[in-house]
């Protein structure tokens, strides 16, 4: 169990300024170069979470913002062919490219992919052993963060856990953290997402922490293991 989160005063988390309809166009738009754009800084961070997440055979596992489905043919690997894993994202061409990887992978049927919105999955009570979500967190505005926690509460079984991967706000004097929001407030077209306190949300969500990963890409990021119940 790792200790508890620094006492240190912190700043607030800036609001999102586009609009769902308009995050799923950009989304849209940038999905045939995004691999290109992120992967080289995002795939290691997102290797660490799925590694705490260690999906295991015959598990049931929702990723929240699939993107490319990269996370997906990882766990789509690891719960076998008497597994299923979830997948729901707001872009309808990242589902598009999800379901290309996962076929060449020869892992579709292992899959069931839709669109949609986190703040109301569309999954019953108790019936996910595992929830991920990486660089998805903060695309939700401020006061959309803890529903959609409590949604991913709700849909995992008592002792299922979550893994989510974000991008951190909880640094000391790191000037990209400035940088970053400065560009999100002036030109939120282009950058919509911004750091937050990870592990502090998931904690007011009501999970037990298990395990928190401080990394850094060319931004500080959390890496957050923890429990419903």
């Amino acid at each position: 169990m790792t200790t508890s989160s620094s006492k240190r005063p912190q700043t607030s988390v800036l609001r999102v300024f586009q609009s769902k309809d308009q995050t799923r166009s950009f989304y849209n738009k940038i999905s045939g170069v995004y691999d290109l754009l992120s992967d080289r800084s995002e795939a290691p961070m997102r290797k660490s979470g799925l590694e705490l997440l260690k999906a295991s055979t015959g598990e049931r596992v929702l990723e929240i913002g699939f993107g490319t489905g990269h996370s997906l043919v990882a766990v789509a690997k690891a719960v076998g062919p008497k597994g299923k894993v979830f997948g729901l994202d707001l872009s309808d061409k990242m589902l598009k490219l999800a379901k290309t990887n996962l076929a060449k992978a020869r892992l579709l049927e292992r899959t069931r992919l839709r669109c949609g919105d986190a703040a109301q999955l569309p999954y019953a009570d108790g019936s996910m052993d595992g929830v991920f979500m990486s660089f998805t967190l903060e695309l939700f505005d401020t006061p959309e963060i803890p529903k959609v926690l409590r949604e991913c509460k709700r849909v995992l079984r008592r002792g299922g856990r979550i893994v989510v991967v974000g991008m951190s706000k909880d640094a000391k004097r790191d000037p990209l953290i400035g940088i970053f929001e400065w560009i999100h407030m002036h030109f939120p077209n282009y950058l919509d997402c911004r750091p937050i306190y990870v592990r502090k949300a998931i904690e007011r969500a009501g999970f037990t922490i298990k395990r928190a990963l401080k990394k850094h890409m060319w931004i500080p990021v959390e890496i957050i293991l923890a429990y419903n119940g």
